[in-house]
């Protein structure tokens, strides 16, 4: 097992059916971090009439997962 962590991004917007999310996964929780910042600051650099329509969170998450390729060359293997 290796733990990974899974950015999620949720959104809300008016007169939709319901929150709308996106996730990402990330090998350390520095680069999920980094990720959230980046995002967050993007997102408060927006003009107020754009937060008036969308509101969103992120969040950084740790998680037990087994192997992925991708990040094996960040556990040793």
């Amino acid at each position: 097992m290796m733990q990974i962590f899974f950015l999620l991004v949720i959104m809300s917007m008016p007169n939709q059916p319901s929150v709308k999310y996106h996730a990402s996964i990330y090998p350390t929780a520095q680069e999920c971090n980094q990720a959230h910042d980046k995002y967050m600051n993007a997102y408060d650099s927006k003009p107020q009439n754009f937060k008036d329509k969308m509101v969103t969170e992120a969040f950084c998450i740790p998680f037990e997962s087994f192997p992925i390729e991708k990040f094996k060359k960040n556990i040793g293997a």
